[in-house]
């Protein structure tokens, strides 16, 4: 075992968090393994954009302990962190790929090894021959892709997504899932915040987070067969948990 592998990706303990008397974050715990997708599921205003805030240093707790890739807040490496808001911040009047190029000179890549990241993260989102096509000339699911692109230009090894596929079309929700796919089988531990079942059944693991806590965690199998019931979905085992109290449910 190498020292990048004797700790998990993420690690929350009893992390708290409040916007005035709006308790957004309440005792939350979690672990979160290296080189998966984790899906953090749940209605809106959950508490699922704030705790992917917070994992990003947007925003500072001070009630409860954070450890992103062994380092706490303080300590947190930036560079090894890529965010993909679910609103995407991109400039209109440049094209995509002077879009991901901004990004990638944000992350300190520069000369040719700049050019190179910029051309394979455009590809990566199937979008080499729209490259020099201005963003405002884009659907809000070309958009999004760009939005990936320029969230993986610098190769993180953690990927925040918050609400990825809002608003895309089937097809396109598939593609991105085999984008995260890949990326999963290049050791990039991604997380992912949604209130869909559909994105949810493509995690390796799930936590169901209702009032800023977590009610249960599992995979998506061993969730649904908490139910009890051969035909269960992830919607009934969300459900199962919420009519089961706060009380936490690992699986």
């Amino acid at each position: 075992m190498t020292m990048s592998d004797a700790f998990p990706a993420i690690q929350l303990d009893g992390v708290s968090f409040s916007f005035g008397k709006i308790k957004a974050l309440d005792n939350l715990s979690l672990t979160i393994e290296k080189g998966i997708s984790f899906g953090l599921l749940g209605p809106n205003g959950a508490g699922k954009t704030t705790l992917i805030r917070v994992l990003t240093g947007l925003l500072t707790v001070r009630h409860g302990s954070i450890q992103v890739l062994g380092n706490s807040a303080a300590g947190r490496n930036l560079l090894k962190i890529g965010y993909m808001p679910q609103q995407p911040s991109l400039y209109n009047e440049l094209t995509i790929f002077q879009n991901v190029q901004f990004f990638a000179s944000l992350y300190h890549i520069a000369g040719d090894e700049r050019q190179r990241r910029v051309e394979e993260a455009v590809r990566l989102v199937e979008l080499w021959d729209r490259r020099n096509d201005a963003i405002s000339r884009l659907s809000g699911g070309m958009k999004q892709r760009v939005s990936l692109a320029c969230a993986v230009v610098h190769k993180p090894e953690i990927l925040f997504l918050d609400e990825p596929t809002v608003g895309l079309d089937p097809e396109l929700r598939v593609n991105f899932w085999e984008h995260f796919q890949s990326l999963n089988r290049q050791g990039i531990t991604i997380v992912v915040s949604s209130h869909t079942m559909d994105d949810a059944a493509h995690c390796d693991r799930l936590a169901f987070i209702r009032f800023g806590r977590v009610i249960a965690q599992g995979t998506p199998s061993d969730l649904r067969k908490a139910v009890g019931k051969a035909d269960a979905s992830l919607e009934d085992a969300f459900l199962y948990f919420v009519r089961h109290g706060d009380e936490s449910h690992a699986y």
